[in-house]
């Protein structure tokens, strides 16, 4: 059996510098399974387990938006919650060379570069979350308010598609 050590991801480690509680949740899994998938897996409410999407404004800049894995993220609510006229998805071609990370394992936390990020204001309804710790197979499950320890500038909006 590997040590703990060997399971620990960039996420984890970033976590764990800044003495910020977590629970990381490990599950096999050959490739990347849908957010409602995961959250049935681990037997978790979906409404609390979030998934990390990238996405670039019209005017360049990169942003991060998290939102409930059962939802669509409504590009126009995500576009003004971080001032751009508007938002689209970044392709799943360039996520690695842009956060470090690959479709279905990509945490807000210990991107190559810290983009603004915006977390749906559901998040707040529940004592802890769950999102990608950094890899497929991995979840890491906090308190929704110690993000913002970790995740700079992190803000919440409603940016869900009713």
């Amino acid at each position: 059996m590997p040590k703990e050590r060997d399971h620990k991801t960039n996420a984890m480690r970033v976590l764990d510098a800044a003495g910020t509680p977590y629970e990381a949740r490990f599950f096999e899994c050959p490739e990347a399974l849908s957010g409602t998938e995961v959250a049935r897996l681990l037997g978790l409410d979906q409404d609390r387990v979030f998934k990390t999407l990238v996405t670039q404004g019209k005017s360049g800049e990169h942003y991060v938006f998290m939102i409930p894995v059962a939802c669509e993220l409504d590009l126009k609510k995500a576009a003004a919650a971080v001032g751009e006229k508007a938002v689209a998805m970044v392709k799943s071609r360039d996520l690695l060379p842009l956060t470090g990370y690959v479709h279905g394992g990509c945490s807000p936390i210990a991107m190559l570069k810290q983009f603004p990020t915006v977390i749906d204001e559901t998040a707040d309804l529940y004592e802890r979350i769950a999102f990608s710790g950094g890899r497929i197979g991995c979840q890491v499950e906090m308190a929704p308010g110690d993000l913002g320890r970790v995740v700079e500038p992190l803000s919440r909006a409603d940016l869900t598609v009713v």
